[in-house]
C-alpha cells in the first residue's frame, strides 16, 4: 500500500530516469541529484499524513514500490529526538533527502568482527537540512540517524534498492566499543 499525493508521477518519472544503470556509484549518485531537484520542486508535495509523528519511534510510511524494477520509497517521520541505533540496510544501496527539518547521521566503520560481535569507528557526522541528500553504498552502510532538535520535526525520504523489509541493528555492549548484531524485521505505519 502506498501514499498517494501532489506530484508523486512526476517524482516517480525522475527517480526512473535516474536508476537507469548497472553501476551503484552510478545510481545514486544520479539519485541524489533528482531526488534533490523533487525536494525544491513545489510541484511535488509529500502527503500530510507523511508529517504525523508517532510517538515512541520514528515512523516509515510506505510512498511507492516499483511493481518491475523493485526499488521502494519510503517516507520517515522523526518527531524531536526520535533516532535509530547502528544499522545497516541488508546490504542495499540507499538514497535519503530531507524532506523537512533537520537529521544528523552519523556513518560507522566495520573494524573488527567476532561471531555476532561487531567493533566500529565513527568516521564522520553530517548534518543534513532541508533539501540535502546523501548515499550509502554496501559495504559503507553502517549509520545512525537522527533528529537532534528537541521542538521541530524531520521528515526524510529513503529510496532502496529493494523493498527493505529487514536489517541488522548493533547494540552497544560495555564500554569496550563492541556492538550485538540483532536482525531486525522492519514494518510500516499506517498514514
Amino acid at each position: 500500500m502506498s501514499l498517494d499525493f501532489q506530484g508523486k508521477d512526476r517524482l516517480i518519472e525522475r527517480i526512473d530516469r535516474a536508476i537507469d544503470g548497472e553501476c551503484p556509484f552510478e545510481i545514486t549518485t544520479c539519485l541524489r541529484h533528482a531526488l534533490v531537484e523533487c525536494i525544491a520542486d513545489p510541484a511535488i508535495r509529500l502527503p500530510e499524513e507523511v508529517f504525523a509523528v508517532l510517538p515512541g519511534h520514528y515512523a516509515r510510511r510506505a510512498l511507492f514500490t516499483h511493481p518491475t524494477r523493485g526499488y521502494s520509497m519510503i517516507a520517515m517521520t522523526w518527531g524531536p529526538g526520535q533516532g535509530t541505533p547502528i544499522h545497516d540496510h541488508d546490504g542495499m544501496w540507499c538514497v535519503e533527502g530531507v524532506w523537512s527539518g533537520c537529521i544528523e547521521v552519523v556513518s560507522y566503520q566495520l573494524l573488527e568482527q567476532q561471531g555476532q560481535r561487531y567493533r566500529f569507528q565513527d568516521v564522520g557526522t553530517i548534518m543534513a537540512g532541508c533539501g540535502s541528500a546523501g548515499s550509502l553504498i554496501p559495504p559503507h552502510e553502517y549509520h545512525t540517524i537522527a533528529n537532534p532538535s528537541s521542538t521541530q520535526t524531520a521528515v526524510s525520504v529513503h529510496i532502496y534498492q529493494h523493498a527493505m523489509e529487514s536489517c541488522n541493528l548493533f547494540e552497544a555492549e560495555g564500554d569496550a566499543g563492541w556492538y550485538r548484531k540483532e536482525a531486525k524485521q522492519l514494518a510500516l505505519d499506517a498514514a
